[in-house]
């Protein structure tokens, strides 16, 4: 057999091999401060935890048996994997450069993926599939299987994203990618956990203020324990206080705790190959590809390459090719066996290095979560740890993705960022209408109600809600971002041929129904993917495009 020399190029670059050749001993696997960075990675993980627990159950409508039995066990196996790798990828610079500070990068379940699969992919399937005659439990297992197409169409396009990728940065300016997704930060993410946060304030409101301390103000609490986790704990310890006053409201149940603790159980991780299959070839599936699957593939591969730059800015360069490839291998592991939701490298490395973790921490939060995952304990830890206790996290990571997207942009880009927020806000409230419309029928005990109103748009106008407007700017919003941030930027800059061609770009996407076209029924947004859809928008686009060539050409002013 030959050398690794011997491999093809690209599996080369697959495998890292070469690129961190060991002349060195590398630093010890473990060290103490690794606790630090442990306990504050597994925090984050825990909040995620908590969070697919939550969205499974409350919105999608997934049986116990089918988010502890396969999603989470899936989801543990995924994170392992990850976390392995980059400990093991760690110690490999440690030994190619004979350091010894060196931090593995942080992996985990990606938020926004999380966020984008649950409301925009998930949920709106389970509705298409009610509304198609199917009961409440096969239309909750549709979604999954369609959750499954989603995560392990995201991973391959990750595995195989790294020319991908280049190509997407340079061409693409970089306020149109983060503005996509402080988009989806602002609207899905922090607004709806601000909103929580003010419905339970004796409950969220101290976590809160010790996550803005300790992440904002950077004050070390007592005992060197991170703020998230004295969040997490002030959180719990009110909501448990709260149970003593009948009058207040709080978010755990005494009487849940004994059954969450039956449930625990041996589930381990088994692969769920034939409801991938099924989901793949599910025609729901190709309905999201384009507006929401595969823009969040892309910009998963965005933001891993943003993180090994922010890695390799304080001091820990690692090569892209290999952990793209191992992000996505997670992300396809996650879906053979049940998890619906992509992994990724986490924002945060520098934070982690800061800390004094080295690799250790990455392994021990891989292990803790097959743990929790294996033996069923989410669902104790839920019923004992409220999501209100944790959920600061969350709203502080939609706070500094949204802050990120100017921060890290040129200056005066600032306005194409903010341009690409408004079509993410469309899609958050077009879900705040469908959710008013679904509480108006179970209030008024007539589930006929929601189909009654959307069929009289004069009804909208009559209160003043441009209705048409408002679902034509939230259909394929992640895409409208996209093309309107980026020829904002370009315009900017003064490269008006370039915004042409995103114009250009986006009449395309419109006219085949990818962005703009569709309506909103009873059971959510439909897309009407198909040539001619949205004639009109790309005919306005085409125009756009045509103005900008043609301005390009006029003289201008020295």
């Amino acid at each position: 057999m030959g050398s690794r020399a011997d491999f093809p190029p690209l599996l080369n670059s697959l495998l890292g091999c070469g690129a961190l050749a060991s002349t060195h001993t590398p630093q010890p696997r473990f060290v103490a401060q690794d606790l630090d960075g442990f306990f504050g990675l597994a925090v984050d993980n825990l909040v995620q935890f908590l969070l697919i627990l939550g969205l499974c159950f409350g919105v999608v409508g997934m049986s116990a048996d089918l988010v502890i039995g396969s999603v989470l066990p899936g989801a543990a196996l995924s994170i392992l994997v990850g976390n392995l790798y980059y400990a093991r990828q760690a110690q490999r610079l440690s030994a190619a450069t004979g350091r010894r500070d060196v931090t593995a990068l942080p992996y985990g379940i990606n938020t926004v993926s999380l966020f984008a699969f649950v409301f925009l992919v998930m949920l709106p399937v389970k509705l298409a599939a009610v509304e198609s005659g199917q009961d409440a439990v096969a239309a909750a297992r549709t979604a999954w299987r369609v959750g499954l197409a989603a995560c392990f169409i995201s991973g391959a396009l990750e595995l195989l994203g790294a020319p991908v990728a280049r190509i997407v940065r340079e061409h693409t300016p970089r306020a149109a990618l983060l503005s996509t997704l402080s988009g989806i930060a602002i609207s899905f993410i922090a607004i709806d956990f601000a909103m929580r946060t003010f419905e339970i304030p004796l409950v969220a409101l101290l976590p809160l203020a010790i996550i803005l301390t300790t992440y904002f103000g950077r004050v070390r609490l007592p005992l060197r324990i991170p703020g998230g986790a004295w969040a997490v704990a002030a959180g719990t310890a009110a909501a448990w206080i709260c149970t003593a006053f009948p009058s207040v409201t709080t978010p755990v149940d005494p009487q849940a705790v004994g059954p969450a603790i039956r449930s625990i159980g041996f589930h381990p991780p088994i692969p769920v190959l034939g409801d991938l299959w099924a989901g793949l070839n599910d025609p729901l599936t190709m309905r999201f590809l384009v507006p929401v699957i595969i823009p969040m593939g892309l910009f998963n591969i965005l933001g891993s390459l943003q993180n090994l730059e922010s890695a390799e800015a304080a001091g820990d360069a690692y090569p892209d090719g290999p952990s793209l490839a191992v992000n996505g291998a997670g992300s396809l592991c996650a879906a053979a066996f049940g998890s619906c939701f992509p992994t990724t490298i986490y924002i945060g490395h520098p934070g982690w290095k800061s800390l004094g973790a080295r690799s250790g921490y990455s392994v021990l939060n891989g292990i803790c979560f097959c743990i929790i995952a294996v033996f069923g304990l989410t669902a104790a830890i839920a019923a004992i740890v409220p999501i209100e206790a944790g959920m600061a996290i969350v709203l502080w990571i939609g706070i500094v993705i949204t802050a990120q997207a100017f921060q890290a942009t040129p200056k005066e880009h600032a306005p194409a960022v903010a341009l690409g927020l408004f079509p993410a806000i469309a899609g958050w409230g077009v879900l705040v209408l469908s959710q008013t419309l679904g509480a108006a029928g179970v209030a008024t005990g007539d589930p006929a109600l929601a189909a009654q109103v959307l069929a009289r748009p004069d009804a909208f106008v009559a209160v003043g809600m441009h209705f048409k407007g408002l679902v034509a700017l939230s259909q394929g919003f992640m895409l409208t971002c996209l093309v309107w941030s980026a020829a904002s930027a370009e315009l900017i800059d003064g490269k008006l041929p370039r915004a042409a061609a995103w114009m250009a770009g986006g009449a395309v996407l419109s006219y085949f129904g990818f962005m703009h076209a569709g309506q909103i029924t009873a059971a959510g947004a439909l897309y009407d993917i198909r040539p001619g859809a949205g004639s009109s928008w790309a005919i306005g686009y085409a125009l756009s495009a045509a103005f900008f060539a043609l301005v390009a050409k006029l003289p201008r002013d020295a």
